[in-house]
């Protein structure tokens, strides 16, 4: 499949969710007609998106809360999408699967049942919430493909008689095992399409060695990790980041730096101040390394890994110059192959704009349910929808031409057209056409 198939305005909904199995067929039906209501109204709770159709709201609710043991789950919810998100994949030769985690504040829910801490804010105040980690395909031109993925955990704090070291908790006790377990589902995934490369992208919070060494063990799915720590070498300068800085220049490669809105003082949150995108110039340098294993498992042996160092050159002024490690398994063997990995990673911050949609336009932190399990499904409803609010907008920018009607109905057509007459819209510079 190709990344825009079936996901018109009159079909999308039955395509992304139809045939899930959730134990009733009326509810396999309502989960689709909930969607396709919720998709034109993101931002609104789904009484307000029925406008008055109370038999609708008490459907939805009907479904939303079923028992907590029941096979309306998130899981069950997301596996249409699912399926068709590996179609999509098949149709590419390479695929960049980007995790990432975020947070979902649910902490003005006082009777809500099963949430868990989120994290603790610069004041030292706990908050109440979910933790949300997903696996998303990204084309390499930048399409989002869909969700593979996604977990919603309620995590605990560390239990008050546990005085293990941090070293000798074992991994699967960690909250990062939730990397290594979505990296396994792309191992599995990758036998259904033996064409297509896939690249696991992560941020900084993936860089550990028990992931590396999961790869190792499987190498079909490829990493690609932004370093966090600065670890020690065999050789002199004998640290990773000023070995690499040290490096002699291989290539300068410019790349677009995204912008980052400005952030006022909140009472449990920093302030941030305001970046404009811009077009940044990185130099480019590329050694192989031993990666090698912490203390606590100093019985296994070093991977063999690349790391490709970018760091901007001439920065604007009173601004914090870009700088990235980034470990990986691919093979650099070109100044090519080190470019095309930032160019990957710069695709990472896609993930980043499905978070903002998902919490600005869907409000998922809004969303009031009774338990944490009934939480998650309807997150699991709005991952969908927000994948597609960001598709559609995504090919609105760089595919200008795309006739309209791939996304919308021949009424939507119709409403927009009129609207467009009623607003003296010329037909140039309007993007649905006569």
């Amino acid at each position: 499949m190709g990344p825009t198939d079936g996901i018109d305005a009159d079909n999308w909904a039955e395509n992304e969710f139809g045939g899930a199995s959730l134990g009733d067929e009326r509810l396999n039906k309502r989960l689709v007609s909930v969607a396709a209501a919720k998709a034109d109204n993101p931002g609104r709770a789904f009484s307000g998106v029925a406008a008055g159709n109370w038999p609708a709201v008490k459907a939805y609710y009907r479904m939303i809360d079923q028992p907590d043991d029941s096979e309306v789950n998130m899981a069950n919810i997301l596996a249409p999408h699912r399926l068709r998100t590996v179609r999509r994949m098949q149709g590419q030769k390479t695929v960049l699967c980007v995790q990432d985690g975020s947070d979902l504040n649910y902490n003005n829910l006082d009777q809500c049942e099963g949430l868990g801490e989120i994290v603790t804010n610069q004041t030292g105040v706990m908050t109440r919430g979910l933790h949300l980690h997903s696996t998303f395909a990204i084309a390499p031109n930048g399409l989002p493909l869909g969700i593979l993925r996604a977990d919603c955990t309620a995590r605990k704090g560390k239990s008050a008689g546990d005085n293990r070291q941090a070293s000798k908790v074992p991994i699967e006790e960690k909250k990062t095992f939730t990397w290594i377990e979505h990296h396994r589902d792309l191992v599995e995934l990758s036998a259904q399409m033996p064409n297509t490369r896939l690249i696991d992208v992560c941020d900084r919070e993936a860089d550990f060695f028990e992931l590396f060494d999961e790869q190792r063990q499987n190498p079909r799915v490829e990493l690609l990790v932004r370093a966090k720590h600065d670890r020690n070498l065999n050789e002199a300068p004998f640290k990773l980041f000023e070995t690499l800085r040290s490096e002699p220049l291989q290539s300068l490669v410019r790349v677009k730096i995204p912008r980052q809105s400005a952030r006022p003082k909140k009472s449990r949150q920093q302030a941030r101040s305001a970046r404009p995108g811009r077009m940044a110039t990185l130099a480019v340098h590329y050694k192989r390394i031993q990666l090698r294993p912490p203390e606590y498992v100093k019985d296994k042996e070093a991977i063999d890994i690349w790391v490709v160092h970018a760091q901007e050159e001439n920065p604007p002024e009173n601004t914090k110059a870009i700088e990235w490690f980034l470990l990986t398994t691919v093979n650099i063997t070109s100044v090519e192959d080190a470019e095309r990995c930032m160019r990957w990673y710069c695709l990472r911050w896609r993930i980043e704009d499905f978070h903002r949609v998902l919490k600005s336009g869907c409000r998922i932190e809004k969303i009031a349910h009774k338990t944490a399990e009934r939480l998650r499904r309807a997150i699991a409803i709005n991952l969908v929808i927000a994948w597609r609010i960001m598709l559609m907008s995504l090919l609105g920018r760089e595919t200008p031409d795309l006739p309209a009607e791939v996304l919308f109905s021949d009424i939507e057509l119709r409403t927009l057209r009129a609207y467009a007459k009623k607003k003296v819209v010329s037909p140039q510079n309007c993007w649905v056409t006569q």
